[in-house]
């Protein structure tokens, strides 16, 4: 049986996942990126998530 998520769980997992971004860019070697290179970044959490 699956429990639906609380309000206050789904913004947990946002801010979990906001600071998770902020962890991988503020460690990256760049000061910049490019577009692409943030997608990037995104899609390699996407996969690592699921």
């Amino acid at each position: 049986m699956e429990k639906d998520m609380t309000e206050k769980e789904r913004q947990d997992t946002r801010k979990a996942l906001l600071y998770e971004l902020r962890l991988i860019f503020a460690n990256g070697e760049k000061e910049n990126y490019t577009k692409t290179e943030i997608l990037e970044k995104f899609d390699t959490i996407a996969m690592k998530n699921d």
